[in-house]
Formats: C-alpha cells, sequence, structure tokens
C-alpha cells in the first residue's frame, strides 16, 4: 500500500499483471468459443480511421455534386418563404427529406461500408447475438474494478497514452496547416462569400483527411497491441488446461475401465480371431500377434489378434489347437505388439519381413499337404 499526501491509499497489488497465474497457452477450443461469444482480437482505431477517411473522401469526391444541391435547396425555401404556410404544406417537410437523403445517404453509406470493411479486415465472417444478451450484473457499478481496469492497468495505461498521442497528432495537423494559410485566414473579412467558403471548406477537408490518414498509421501498432492482449486474456491456468484435456480425452478412471472392458471384448473375441489367422508371430514367451491376410480383401496382413504374457500364451494354445501356424520373431513380434492395434493393417516397412513369413508358411502348408495326400 502507498499513502499518498492527500491521505488516498493505493494498493500496489492494482498494477499486477492481470489473470495472475494463467501462464499456458489458450488451447484452440477456448479460441474457438471466444470467438462464438464474439471476443474477438479488433482495433478500434482503425476502424475509426477508415469511417472518417472514405466518407472525407467521398465528400471532397461529391463535392460539385453538394454544393448543387445545397444551392438548390436554398433557392427552393427562399423562392417559397411567403407562398408556404409550415403548418399546412406537408411540401415543406417532404422537400426536407428528400434533400437530406440526397446529401447524407451517400456519406452514411460510405461510413457502413468502412466500418463493415474494417471489422471484415480484422475478424473475418463472424454474427453472433451473444454480446447482445442482456447481462444483469453489468448494471450494478463495480467502481474498484473499473478504476483498476481503466487506469491501474496496462491496458489502461495504453488507452491514456494513445488518447495523448491522438490529441498531438489531430493537434499538430490543424496548427501546420492553419498557419500555413494564416494570411488569407485574416483577409477573409474583406473577402467574398465564396472565397470564404471555398478557403475554409478545403481547410477542413484537408484536415481531416490528413488525421485520418495518420490515425490510419497509428491503428498498425494499435492491432497488434490488441492482438497480444487478446491472446494473454485467454491465457489458462494449469488447472483449466487439465480439465479441458479430461474433457477432451475423458477422466483417468473412465478410460481405464473402457481399456480393461476392451480387453474383455477382445479376449472373448480372440477364440474367433485366432483360428482364423494365418500366422502367429511370437518372440517366443511374452509376444504373440496374430495375422490375417486376405490376398483380394487386404493391401497388407492384418492384426487379428495380439496379447502379452498370460494372454500371449493363450493365443499360442488356441493357434496349436486350431493348427495355425507359430513363427518365432522377436524383433518382429515386439515391434508389431507395440506399434498396431487389433484391425490395424500391418505398416509398410514390415511388409517385406511379413511376406518371408507368409511365404515360409505357405511352403510349410503344401508340404503339409502333400503329406497328407501322400498318407491317404
Amino acid at each position: 500500500m502507498i499513502l499518498l499526501d492527500d491521505g488516498v491509499m493505493i494498493d500496489l497489488q492494482w498494477f499486477a499483471a492481470e489473470d495472475e497465474g494463467r501462464t499456458e497457452e489458450p488451447s484452440e477450443y477456448k479460441i474457438r468459443k471466444a470467438r462464438e461469444e464474439g471476443r474477438v482480437a479488433k482495433s478500434q482505431e482503425l476502424t475509426g480511421a477508415l469511417v472518417l477517411l472514405l466518407p472525407a473522401l467521398m465528400i471532397l469526391f461529391l463535392a460539385p455534386y453538394i454544393f448543387r444541391t445545397c444551392v438548390e435547396m436554398l433557392r427552393f425555401y427562399f423562392t417559397r418563404a411567403v407562398e408556404l404556410d409550415p403548418a399546412r404544406d406537408r411540401i415543406i417537410a417532404l422537400s426536407f427529406f428528400s434533400f437530406l437523403v440526397r446529401l447524407a445517404l451517400p456519406i452514411a453509406l460510405t461510413a457502413m461500408a468502412a466500418a463493415v470493411f474494417a471489422n471484415l479486415v480484422q475478424t473475418g465472417l463472424l454474427f453472433t447475438v451473444k454480446p447482445l444478451t442482456p447481462n444483469f450484473s453489468k448494471i450494478v457499478p463495480r467502481f474498484g474494478d473499473y478504476f483498476r481496469r481503466t487506469l491501474f492497468s496496462m491496458e489502461g495505461l495504453y488507452n491514456f497514452g494513445k488518447s495523448l498521442v491522438k490529441m498531438a497528432l489531430i493537434g499538430m495537423t490543424a496548427f501546420f496547416i492553419i498557419r500555413s494559410r494564416i494570411k488569407d485566414l485574416a483577409n477573409l473579412q474583406t473577402a467574398g462569400l465564396w472565397t470564404s467558403v471555398s478557403l475554409v471548406s478545403s481547410l477542413a477537408i484537408r484536415m481531416i483527411i490528413i488525421s485520418a490518414l495518420l490515425l490510419l498509421v497509428l491503428s498498425v501498432p494499435d492491432i497488434l497491441f490488441q492482438r497480444w492482449r487478446y491472446r494473454e486474456s485467454l491465457k489458462m491456468t494449469p488447472q483449466e488446461v487439465k480439465e479441458e484435456r479430461r474433457m477432451y480425452e475423458g477422466d483417468p478412471l473412465v478410460r481405464s475401465k473402457l481399456r480393461q472392458r476392451m480387453r474383455e471384448l477382445l479376449s472373448a473375441n480372440m477364440a474367433v480371431n485366432v483360428p482364423k489367422a494365418d500366422v502367429v508371430i511370437t518372440n517366443p514367451t511374452h509376444f504373440a500377434v496374430a495375422l490375417e491376410y486376405r490376398k483380394d480383401a487386404m493391401p497388407a496382413p492384418r492384426v487379428s489378434a495380439k496379447g502379452a504374457d498370460e494372454l500371449a500364451q493363450r493365443i499360442k494354445r488356441i493357434a496349436l489347437d486350431s493348427g495355425v501356424p507359430i513363427v518365432e520373431n522377436k524383433p518382429l513380434a515386439r515391434s508389431l505388439y507395440a506399434e498396431t492395434e487389433i484391425g490395424d493393417i500391418a505398416p509398410l516397412r514390415f511388409w517385406e519381413a511379413l511376406a518371408a513369413v507368409l511365404a515360409s508358411v505357405s511352403k510349410i502348408n503344401e508340404e503339409r499337404r502333400g503329406a497328407e495326400n501322400v498318407g491317404a
């Protein structure tokens, strides 16, 4: 705490980093949820600069048309000043709105298009009604949070400095533009109406356009800051990361029960799958992998059963009872057990070794059938 001369106490914690403890980068899920809620990185400076610049350019482009319309409007009202009664003649109101639309509509449409374009450039196509949902908790004033966020935070200090820079840029622009024509402005008291209007309007439009261009340049670092600030606001605590991972992957206890149930199902199906296999590869005591190969339906042998230790011995017993050849190949058995799951096609790097195994098995089967034919 700091005690100022006027007795005001300021807690130094107000200057501490916001979202303390949020050290992990935001996940894609959190970024997507924030976007769905309308929370995106966006610079209001870019929008404001374009909304100021493009309508100003439109005014400059339409200046002759605007002048002719204004002259037409003045002529219309002055010539009918003694003929029309504002209380009874509707033509006054209708003509007023007609002139208003003709003068203001092009400028308003340009400003609207500039605002839409600025937002699309920054956020892409995004439509959500979440920010419009009433939140009555925001009605209750929280002055401590407000002052902490607007004054005693990095964002508050940044916005304060940005406002000073904007004021300085606009003030310097106005100063130098007016200074360049100060003699002409001083002689306006003796100049005609058209000269005075032309000079003042040219200075005003020049001042607006130059200020808008400077603000557009200022929006570039503001965009970078807003994106950094947005990323920081979405950072997560380690606990949030764990909870999100648990949400995606499931509770460890549930996963353990699922794996146990899967083993039970595989064990139950083993008596059906192993007899259909073409070969069982073992190491020979710890691992056993049963492979099935159908040349017309499979690009390579498929793992139909696998097991370790006791389960491997059971696979071997079923294979012996069913007449399925058992081949001992320690490195191949270990690799297949570690890198494949039941139902997987054997990876490409094992095809050459498996081709040799299946060739030897086929030769053994042919010799066995020949011996049986001779015996018959």
